[in-house]
């Protein structure tokens, strides 16, 4: 009975997601540094005069802490949010948004067929690529959104390459994470989840190159500050200015 309680997989994640959302953003704001490290990564999209008429997709915007902190960084972009937890959704919902925002309740892959299709001139990308069965793909397809020369953000937990952040990551998460995110919700599964997830996750030089393989140039990285240095980093990309569509 214990190994099923704990025992989660990628596909499993979106509704996961749904059974955590009631508590998922008392427990996040427990963390200094979540909100401000989306700001920060939100504001690294470079997006000129505020975003003004520009078109953002906040890709896997959960409650909507990434969609604040796109629209920090361009008040006046044009936002497409989307997320596969529909109880995630429904509590981002409920927030005040202005008119430039839109929620469209589907999975990344299938945006297409929820008619948010692109170009965008920005992709933000907040704790997603690690839960997808297909990050390759994905990756691929969000090329494939962006105009040429547009901007993919990918911020994300990255331990692999660093013997410190590996230690740090798994301190936080059995003597925080997992016990506060249990008592909160009554299961542990998605939080033991998210420790095996980063654990097992590209490291920064490999997902470097998965972003060179998947088509996008300029590609660099930016760390956090605080407990989150070398755990949590801003991942940078740009669409060829010759952007092609191919499959």
């Amino acid at each position: 009975m214990r190994r099923r309680q704990t025992t989660l997989r990628t596909g499993a994640v979106p509704a996961a997601f749904d059974g955590a959302a009631a508590s998922y953003d008392a427990l996040v704001a427990a963390d200094p540094g979540y909100h401000r490290h989306l700001r920060a990564s939100a504001l690294r999209m470079g997006l000129p005069g505020n975003g003004a008429g520009l078109r953002v997709l906040d890709a896997g915007c959960g409650t909507g802490a990434s969609t604040e902190a796109v629209l920090n960084a361009a008040p006046l972009a044009q936002v497409v949010a989307v997320d596969a937890s529909e109880q995630m959704l429904r509590r981002a919902r409920l927030k005040t948004w202005p008119p430039s925002v839109r929620f469209a309740h589907c999975r990344v892959e299938d945006l297409p067929s929820a008619g948010e299709d692109g170009p965008f001139d920005a992709v933000f990308a907040a704790y997603l690529v690690r839960n997808l069965d297909d990050p390759d793909g994905q990756l691929r397809a969000f090329r494939r959104l962006l105009r040429p020369g547009g901007r993919l953000v990918v911020h994300e937990f990255s331990v692999r390459d660093s013997m410190r952040a590996r230690a740090v990551w798994n301190l936080v998460c059995w003597t925080i994470i997992i016990p506060a995110g249990t008592a909160a919700s009554g299961s542990s599964a998605l939080y033991r989840y998210l420790w095996r997830s980063v654990r097992s996750f590209d490291g920064v030089e490999r997902f470097q190159r998965r972003l060179l393989d998947c088509g996008f140039t300029d590609v660099e990285t930016r760390t956090m500050s605080g407990w989150q240095r070398r755990v949590v980093h801003t991942f940078l990309a740009r669409t060829p200015s010759g952007n092609t569509t191919d499959a």
